[in-house]
């Protein structure tokens, strides 16, 4: 059974390393499993994803960087998304559009209804099946950056605390409003406990 199933969260929660061992999990009960990210995900949509987060570009306009993510995202639906879900396997993607409507419509005060009209537009209306909400305190989330030095700085991380509590909570909006395909997992709880209930989401969709 082919499922697109998408991570979503403020800086910090842990997603990419959670979901890490639900896909070796998955893998060992014999499900085809393909990760991937936004933006990101293909050579053009890295390319893509390179301008957007390079921490030089403090002048990129709102509405410019809103739209290089939705081109970013039409290549990764079109290129690795799409193929692999008509071929029966299991997309997980770290991020998609739901961080747009986060970031750009919530946070940046561009409007969650333009953004999703731009994303309606560039995904042709495709939604996930399952988007895993991973929920945590923005100074926490941040904390846990600080305390990475392996962990990649991007220029969304060198935002104030009140831009990130703005994102926060555009998440949680979008979980009210999105009710049937969102799951919010308490991502301040240890990692393997963080772990089993992404996992447990996902083979209840399953």
């Amino acid at each position: 059974m082919s499922l697109f199933i998408t991570l979503e969260g403020p800086e910090g929660s842990g997603k990419t390393s959670a979901i890490k061992i639900v896909k070796e999990t998955l893998e060992n009960e014999g499900y085809q499993i393909v990760m991937t990210r936004e933006p990101g995900g293909t050579p053009i949509s890295e390319q893509i994803r390179n301008v957007i987060l390079d921490k030089n570009n403090t002048a990129m306009d709102y509405r410019t960087e809103a739209l290089l993510y939705a081109a970013s995202r039409r290549q990764h639906l079109v290129e690795k998304v799409w193929p692999n879900v008509k071929e029966g396997k299991l997309v997980i993607c770290d991020r998609y559009l739901d961080s747009s409507l986060a970031y750009q419509g919530f946070a940046r005060g561009l409007g969650v209804e333009d953004i999703l009209n731009v994303n309606m537009y560039a995904t042709e209306g495709t939604f996930p099946d399952l988007t895993l909400l991973f929920d945590l305190p923005p100074e926490v989330g941040l904390a846990r950056i600080n305390a990475n030095s392996n962990r990649e700085v991007n220029r969304l991380d060198l935002e104030k605390i009140s831009f990130h509590e703005k994102v926060r909570n555009g998440y949680l909006e979008l979980a009210k409003r999105f009710p049937t395909r969102y799951v919010i997992i308490d991502a301040s709880m240890p990692l393997e406990e963080v772990a089993k209930a992404a996992l447990k989401a996902i083979k209840e969709r399953l």
